[in-house]
């Protein structure tokens, strides 16, 4: 299977200092004891386990790196993304907050909730979301399975495959014009004038609650991949940005447990949803003009969500932002493996961060610039299997089940 060379585009971060320690501003953020309070929670979910991290012998022999690991997130409790352990984290935090207010009960657990306790209160909850696919369909997902009511709001371009998964769930739909940032401020607006409790994974306030809280979720992925490596540990982590929440919560994970000795992380966008590249590049939040449209559907982001910001200004090390071509040829090299490597089902999204290695790894400046060689140890995340089924025989050209199998 060939690897072609894409064209990308590439900025180190200047403001990025590995010696700099974790400090209290990231950590009102982003904490260790957060993490161990949402892996005890998260953890405890029926179907939870750790995805697979899977070694690609074939792939690094062709990059001419030591090791490659990829990290499936396709296999994330059975919604095929990572956003499982993100949306319905919150819808979770939401409705333990609207029963301690109302003095109903101080706490209740998942568990609890999933049995019915509380259920007539509970039920006239409704947990409203914005998304391009993944996290609408996790907070569908948590809103079923702790028993409230939900609204996802859609933008024209996802498609009918994501609204039909998010909508068997029995999440009501609204569809509205633009992209996805238009549907993030129509959800917002309509959720104040209705009451509903917004579960957005992004926003503009630097101190929102609840997108803290799913990026609290995201960090189990970082986790899971040092406790699966063992004594080893990565010089790079390849990640998504979207909005940056998942990239904010490996990189913060990293950045307060191994301090200097932390991985290069390494952001992977498409070039028409460049926010993360912008802002690096700018060192202020910086927001996409115009059309966001991208076959990496999920990724489709124009602005930086700013509780990640304050981690990703400091800590990623560097962005690649990628040509459309580059992810559909990446889906079908996974699929099809590399000298002998296993196949994998990987989304539009969920191949980024692989298509954005290859593209480093295949480019001598780039190369040099993020100090990947035959020593280097390499985490590319697949943040997402195949959540658009239509879509994923359109271009690898058979059903992610027949890949699998």
């Amino acid at each position: 299977m060939e690897l072609k060379r894409f064209v990308a585009r590439a900025v180190q971060n200047a403001h990025s200092d590995r010696s700099r320690p974790y400090g209290e501003t990231e950590r009102r953020v982003l904490s260790q004891d957060g993490f161990r309070k949402v892996h005890a929670e998260i953890s405890s979910w029926p179907g939870y386990q750790e995805t697979p991290l899977i070694p690609l012998r074939g792939m690094a022999g062709r990059l001419n790196v030591g090791q490659l690991f990829y990290k499936d997130e396709g296999q994330r409790l059975g919604l095929k993304s990572f956003k499982a352990i993100g949306g319905a984290y919150a819808v979770l935090a939401i409705l333990q907050n609207h029963l301690a207010a109302n003095e109903i009960a101080e706490h209740v657990t998942a568990a609890e909730l999933i049995a019915g306790k509380h259920r007539e209160h509970v039920e006239q909850v409704t947990v409203s979301a914005a998304t391009d696919g993944n996290h609408g369909r996790s907070v569908a997902w948590g809103a079923k399975m702790f028993g409230c009511a939900c609204v996802i709001y859609l933008h024209e371009h996802v498609s009918l495959t994501r609204e039909r998964e998010i909508a068997r769930f029995g999440a009501r739909i609204v569809r509205v014009k633009g992209h996805y940032d238009d549907s993030v401020q129509a959800c917002a607006a309509d959720s104040v004038a209705n009451g509903w409790r917004l579960a957005g994974d992004t926003s503009e306030e630097a101190g929102a609650r609840v997108p803290v809280l799913i990026m609290q979720g995201y960090t189990i992925v970082a986790d899971e991949i040092l406790a699966q490596l063992g004594d080893s540990r990565p010089t790079h982590v390849f990640v998504q940005a979207g909005v940056g929440g998942l990239a904010a919560a490996v990189a913060a994970h990293y950045w307060e447990k191994l301090g200097a000795e932390r991985p290069q992380i390494i952001v992977v966008e498409p070039h028409r949803a460049d926010c993360v590249f912008r802002s690096i590049s700018a060192g202020v939040p910086t927001p996409v003009p115009g059309d966001t449209d991208t076959v990496m559907a999920c990724l489709a982001a124009g602005t930086v969500s700013a509780p990640a910001w304050i981690i990703l200004k400091h800590a990623v090390d560097g962005v690649i932002t990628l040509p459309e071509e580059a992810a559909p040829d990446a889906m079908r090299v996974l699929a099809d493996g590399v000298d002998g490597d296993p196949a994998i089902v990987a989304g539009e999204s969920g191949c980024a961060a692989t298509a954005g290695l290859i593209a480093a790894a295949l480019d001598p400046e780039l190369r040099e610039r993020f100090a990947i060689g035959p020593q280097s140890r390499i985490v590319a995340i697949g943040s997402e299997g195949a959540t658009d089924e239509e879509a994923y025989r359109r271009i690898v050209g058979r059903a992610s089940e027949t890949v699998a199998a």
